[in-house]
């Protein structure tokens, strides 16, 4: 059975996202930094709740001994916490405002992936998937056909820009792990007041393709609900 840890999975898309893979079969591993929302998310979807604070190192490393002590491997990491920070005119944005949205969308990426690693590479077909946006992408936010082009978010789109491009780049690194990044494209959860056009279930669709597609697929891509995605 495909074991499957999500990061910021008590609600929105990490949490439809763990729905629809403990539907498909999947040992889900639900990470959240609150305990009481995480425990009763997990009770809900059928799944075990590990507690997890993506932007504090000890909170990482005691989440991964946790899986190791209870699963004893990982095959599928699903790097999905993320915070949206301020909008609109950039002409007062404060550093401390972009690196506290850094360190939960990037950094944050990254301690978890170090952290569980070594679990990841007891797995026959390891998978890490990235959650990122084509908020960080040029083409998108060049055309005004897209949502994402009408959009000031300064901050979030850089850091999923670097999202994206740590993906390619740990691909490249970590040939024997397949890792790859997922629009969810303009869903309807709290980061936009729910105002995106998608439905939750729609917007974790690339995701949950990536996590359930199985071995034979390159890594380093950049994939939407009905495209891959070159930027």
């Amino acid at each position: 059975m495909t074991i499957t840890f999500i990061t910021g999975a008590n609600k929105g898309l990490g949490r439809e996202t763990a729905r629809r893979l403990v539907e498909a079969g999947h040992t889900v591993l639900l990470g959240a930094r609150d305990q009481e929302a995480g425990t009763a998310a997990a009770e809900a979807l059928g799944a075990r709740f590990v507690r997890i604070d993506v932007t504090d190192e000890e909170s990482v490393r005691a989440a991964a001994a946790d899986v190791e002590a209870h699963e004893g491997a990982l095959d599928v990491l699903i790097n999905n916490a993320g915070i949206h920070g301020p909008f609109g005119d950039p002409s007062t944005l404060t550093g401390a405002q972009v690196l506290a949205v850094l360190d939960v969308n990037v950094a944050g990426a990254v301690r978890v992936s170090t952290a569980f690693l070594p679990l990841l590479k007891r797995s026959a077909d390891p998978v890490i998937i990235n959650v990122s946006s084509a908020m960080g992408d040029l083409g998108a936010t060049h055309d005004p056909a897209r949502p994402e082009s009408g959009a000031i978010t300064p901050v979030y789109s850089a850091s999923k820009a670097a999202l994206t491009m740590l993906t390619a780049i740990y691909a490249k690194a970590l040939p024997g792990i397949r890792i790859n990044a997922a629009d969810p494209g303009y869903t309807a959860t709290d980061l936009n007041g729910h105002s995106g056009h998608q439905t939750v279930t729609e917007g974790t669709d690339a995701v949950v393709a990536l996590a359930t597609e199985g071995p034979g697929h390159r890594s380093g891509r950049f994939v939407a609900r009905d495209e891959e995605i070159i930027w």
